[in-house]
């Protein structure tokens, strides 16, 4: 049978990774953060970057997948249960749904993978990020960073028996300012080349651009403590902003 040239176009798609089976925060993908499930802030921020053919989010659970159809992405598949399980890399889902598209007459161009547990992603990160990788020929993947808010040089570990030990003595006394800058993933999205991420390439490389996020835009959400800490600068800077557009 022959393929239609045209069911063959490139696309570039979002895959938000979501099973059901969240430990810490049982639910977590479709608990309501500030009063919608918080999966739904990463869908919208993604429909509104207009980087996106289609936005599609990967998952086992019906319920997750109809709550993100009312927000606008698609489930055209239920993830396998092999790739369900608390030991299974976002990796290997991703490349599922790569492969899926390309099965199903549309190959991925670009792809970003990002987290539905997201709720401070906006639409104009993923939008410069993807303008960023497309002018960067070499590159292969463009993720979001945040500089670490202390000297990583001065940091130190304690023993059982509480004896103080410095990873790097030689970083002692010196000024912050002095020091090399040290960051951190993120944790928000991850834009590659469909065939990076087949290829499996490490992204933490020269493979990789980073994309660096303000410290108030970064919050990593995996137990109930950070939860709370999260939804209250969510609504601080919620507040910030309306502040001052009234003033404009």
């Amino acid at each position: 049978m022959q393929v239609n040239n045209k069911s063959r176009c490139h696309i570039n798609v979002c895959i938000i990774p979501a099973r059901g089976g969240s430990k810490r925060i049982p639910r977590k993908n479709i608990k309501h953060f500030c009063g919608k499930p918080i999966i739904a802030y990463a869908i919208e921020a993604a429909i509104a970057s207009g980087c996106f053919d289609q936005v599609i989010v990967s998952t086992d659970d019906q319920e997750i997948a109809e709550v993100a159809r009312n927000f606008g992405a698609s489930t055209p598949f239920i993830r396998p249960d092999e790739l369900s399980d608390d030991h299974c890399g976002t990796l290997a889902v991703i490349n599922h749904a790569i492969n899926w598209l390309a099965e199903s007459g549309k190959p991925a161009s670009y792809v970003c993978t990002l987290y539905g547990t997201s709720p401070f992603i906006k639409a104009d990160t993923l939008k410069n990020a993807l303008n960023i990788l497309t002018s960067q020929a070499e590159k292969i993947y463009c993720f979001g960073v945040c500089e670490y808010p202390v000297p990583i040089q001065q940091a130190f570990s304690i023993s059982e028996t509480q004896k103080i030990e410095m990873f790097e003595p030689e970083s002692f006394g010196l000024r912050t300012q002095d020091l090399t800058p040290a960051y951190f993933d993120a944790g928000q999205f991850y834009w590659g080349t469909a065939q990076g991420f087949l290829s499996e390439q490490c992204m933490f490389s020269d493979a990789a651009i980073p994309y660096i996020l303000p410290k108030y835009e970064v919050h990593d959400i995996d137990n109930i403590d950070d939860w709370v800490l999260a939804e209250a600068m969510y609504i601080a800077l919620n507040k910030i902003t309306l502040s001052k557009t009234s003033q404009e």
